[in-house]
């Protein structure tokens, strides 16, 4: 039975031919390999965080204060990394976070396209953003099986917002994730001292200008970027407050995932309300500063969700940060920044590469330290230390 972490034996042997991988494995290297082969304009974007940065920072290096021990004289010669989510097995609980300019992070400014490949090439789900280079439709026929989410920024337009939706029901999307966070945008430094913020340059706006009811909002400008642009932010970004949350739910029979949730009650609230699943995500650091990193929060969801699903991002860097938020509760995990270098180096072979990488660690964690299953790590759990 193949394994993840036979990933790694690939590469060995690959070494003893004298073929050395182009990529690098870990994530440091892969950052800095990135940071030079990415514009400035565009690595300020995915790299940057909101105010000096420090919630960014606690993102991840919150991981290494939980730590899981180990358990001896376990069979794990056979593992299994595969979860249910929403009536579907999946093969591994990684998923890739959706990023709003996926599009960009490619020479060819088609990300969105190579993301998806990337996910047909591994099993790991996609979640497509709203901004995007390439129209929602598109990025789904490039999933193949593996199943993907659509991420709704939330327009104002409540017929603009239900088109949307429609489409990716269409497009075989399985589920709506809606980002509460994102109505405005936060603080950030490295944008603002560049002056550049891609989507106002008319960036990953084409599901937008692929989208009837935004196409008669502009009539006969249609071909006319500035226009474009100024009808964009003049829709995007509605304020949701929990009395919309009706209306949401009216929009979709999929799964409803609310991203964003980190406190306990609003986890509550959200699936009194209807949502199928919460998302414990503090946007990675992107849109507010000074809080608590978001893995430290995951605990205090997952109690309030009780049999509800909790999904999870910020900060996850490597295989074992994702079986520390196994551990903690997380039913799926998402990674972000490190699949966009990964594009930045190599397209989808390069994002496939990281998603590998990812779930060959975390295969290999669970192999050494005694658990077989998702559900063993889960009743592992972890220990705080320090």
């Amino acid at each position: 039975m193949p394994h993840f972490g036979d990933y790694q034996n690939e590469i060995y042997l690959a070494g003893l031919q004298g073929v050395i991988s182009r990529l690098p494995v870990d994530f440091p290297t892969l950052q800095a390999r990135a940071s030079a082969a990415l514009p400035p304009s565009v690595l300020n974007y995915v790299q940057g965080g909101c105010g000096d940065e420090v919630t960014q920072d606690r993102n991840a290096e919150a991981f290494s204060h939980w730590g899981m021990v180990p358990r001896m004289m376990v069979d794990c010669t056979k593992r299994d990394l595969s979860i249910e989510l929403f009536g579907m097995k999946l093969p591994t609980p990684l998923f890739m976070a959706p990023i709003g300019v996926t599009g960009i992070c490619t020479q060819d400014g088609h990300g969105d396209l190579a993301a998806a490949q990337a996910s047909a090439q591994t099993g790991v789900p996609l979640m497509a953003s709203t901004l995007s280079n390439d129209p929602l439709e598109t990025v789904a026929r490039h999933l193949g099986d593996t199943p993907g989410f659509f991420q709704l920024y939330t327009p104002r337009d409540k017929d603009l917002a239900e088109s949307l939706v429609r489409r990716a029901e269409a497009a075989g999307y399985k589920g709506i994730v809606v980002t509460l966070d994102t109505w405005v945008t936060g603080w950030r430094p490295r944008d603002l001292n560049s002056g550049n913020f891609p989507q106002l340059r008319g960036h990953v706006l084409t599901n937008y200008t692929s989208d009837p009811v935004f196409q008669k909002m502009l009539g006969p400008d249609i071909g006319d970027r500035p226009t474009v642009v100024q009808r964009w932010a003049a829709t995007f970004g509605k304020v949701l407050t929990w009395d919309d949350m009706a209306w949401l739910r009216s929009l979709t029979k999929l799964p409803l995932i609310l991203k964003g949730i980190c406190h306990p009650d609003d986890a509550r609230r959200a699936i009194d309300s209807g949502a199928d699943a919460v998302y414990c995500s503090n946007h990675g650091g992107r849109q507010a500063n000074g809080g608590i990193a978001a893995i430290d929060m995951l605990p205090a969801v997952v109690k309030a969700a009780g049999d509800t699903p909790v999904l999870f991002d910020s900060g996850v860097r490597s295989g074992t940060d994702v079986v520390k938020a196994l551990a903690m509760g997380a039913r799926a995990v998402g990674v972000g920044r490190p699949y966009a270098y990964g594009l930045a180096l190599d397209g989808a072979a390069g994002a496939a590469h990281v998603l590998k990488c990812l779930l060959a660690e975390a295969d290999l964690l669970m192999a050494v330290n005694g658990y077989p299953t998702v559900a063993a790590v889960v009743a592992a759990g972890v220990t705080r230390v320090d």
